[in-house]
């Protein structure tokens, strides 16, 4: 028996690879599927099945190319509706693969479908759990994302949840390890850890959705406090999983076009598409297009893109770091982003060869920028998680987290200037060129974030005032 864990740090995502005496399944894939058809010729296996823990809300699965690439037939557990042919198995089925054997333990909580799968090893031993979202390191699913598709409130799901990891994960075996479909970053939890996997005895201990001696009303109460808005594209990510999408490779190819700098700029004025800038923070800030956005490839930069540009169907086109095209492709393609028109060919440097109009952003450093706010008063915002904020923050600053700038942009004044930072200058790039795009350039972006800013002599508190507004 073999176990890899294939985990995707842009994504904070884990699938899973499972072979036994020449048969595999494969749990969650990716939309790309290559690496996971060259594993299977690697090992000289046939694919079994492959098993979706529920239907995903923050990334497209490849269950389905998988499927027709393969012939292996796709499960799911009791209660799904998928618009495609599935085996939608029943609680406590078990499936064997080669000397092993997979249980089937229906989970529902985080959504009405989803399920655990419990890896029985050749020994007919309990060896380790697939939780999905069900069960995180540190932390359970939230129960808030499927309320129009069970028909229920976020308290009903959430009691529903408490009610699956009391009967179907408490009572297995301490030792079992537990694989999770995410780690810390993901949105699909509030309180995850960076670790990948872990025991379900350690869990016990630490994990505080499986206290003990936790009534149904304090679980309810714990699993719901402090959970945000989830982002608006999951559930296009979702309705993709569930009735279909478009092969990755005709996605690929339909986008890896390259336009040159005077037939991207007509692109950019005839159509109704949203120019994507994927170079780094440092380099968008000294030049890049008028309007464009800048979400950093090297960053986390698919569940960016969902957040901030929200709908899976809007035109893009991409200004691409060298050699990076099919990269920016297919990490945009994992959370249903296929609408990819053309790219800027040769990079940015052919529109500054081309002479055509260039925009810049207002930088300076957290040296500089302590020197000026030293001599008054000045509006300071911090584009960090509120977390981040609550730990430590500059005094007078104010929290507007990035991923609702849609929301508080129109409380800003144009007129009045304001400082802008996050951690490291990441986020606050992303919000200063979303800012700009929209006409606010009243404005200075600190280089290093709050990072370079705790080292300058800037009072720092970890007071927040709830009532703080712009």
């Amino acid at each position: 028996m073999q176990i890899e864990q294939i985990y995707t740090g842009c994504l904070a995502q884990g699938a899973y690879y499972i072979t036994s005496n020449k048969e595999a399944i494969i749990i969650d894939p990716l939309r790309e599927i290559q690496p996971y058809l060259d594993r299977l010729k690697r090992d000289n296996v046939k694919l079994k099945y492959i098993f979706e823990t529920h239907f995903h809300a923050d990334f497209v699965s490849g269950h389905l190319d998988l499927s027709k690439a393969t012939g292996a037939p796709i499960v799911f557990g009791p209660q799904a509706t998928p618009h495609f042919d599935a085996i939608i198995a029943q609680d406590n089925q078990i499936f064997n693969i080669g000397n092993i054997q997979i249980k089937v333990l229906h989970t529902p909580g985080h959504t009405m479908e989803s399920s655990t799968f419990l890896l029985i090893d050749e020994n007919g031993v309990d060896h380790a759990i697939f939780s999905g979202d069900t069960l995180f390191i540190g932390d359970v699913g939230r129960p808030d994302l499927a309320q129009k598709a069970a028909n229920k409130t976020q308290e009903e799901l959430a009691s529903i949840l408490f009610k699956s990891l009391r009967t179907k994960i408490l009572p297995l075996n301490d030792n079992i390890i537990v694989y999770p479909a995410h780690g810390a970053g993901s949105a699909c939890g509030k309180n995850m850890s960076k670790e990948t996997s872990s025991t379900l005895g350690e869990q016990k201990k630490s994990n505080y959705a499986l206290r003990i001696n936790m009534s149904e009303e304090e679980f309810i109460h714990e699993v719901l406090d402090g959970l945000t808005p989830p982002p608006s594209y999951f559930r296009m990510n979702v309705a993709l999983n569930k009735t279909g999408y478009t092969n990755f490779e005709q996605v690929l190819k339909n986008s890896l076009k390259s336009f040159d700098a005077l037939a991207f700029k007509e692109m950019i004025e005839n159509t109704d598409a949203l120019v994507l800038d994927t170079r780094t923070a440092d380099d968008f800030y000294k030049n890049h297009i008028p309007q464009s956005i800048n979400i950093g490839l090297s960053g986390d930069f698919a569940p960016w893109v969902g957040t901030l540009i929200a709908d899976v169907k809007q035109p893009l086109l991409l200004i691409c770091q060298k050699n990076k095209e099919e990269e920016t492709i297919t990490r945009l393609s994992r959370v249903g982003f296929d609408n990819v028109l053309g790219i800027l060919e040769n990079g940015f440097e052919s529109w500054t060869n081309a002479g055509l109009e260039t925009d810049s952003v207002h930088r300076i450093t957290a040296e500089t920028f302590a020197e000026q706010i030293s001599s008054g008063n000045h509006k300071i915002i911090d584009v960090r998680k509120e977390t981040e904020y609550a730990a430590k923050h500059l005094e007078e600053a104010y929290n507007k987290p990035l991923a609702y700038i849609n929301d508080w942009i129109n409380e800003l004044n144009p007129k009045e200037h304001f400082y802008l930072h996050c951690a490291g200058g990441y986020r606050s790039m992303m919000a200063a060129s979303i800012l700009q795009a929209r006409g606010y350039r009243n404005f200075t972006e600190i280089e290093g974030g709050f990072g370079a800013i705790s080292k300058t002599e800037l009072p720092t508190t970890d007071f927040v005032c709830q009532s703080k507004t712009l």
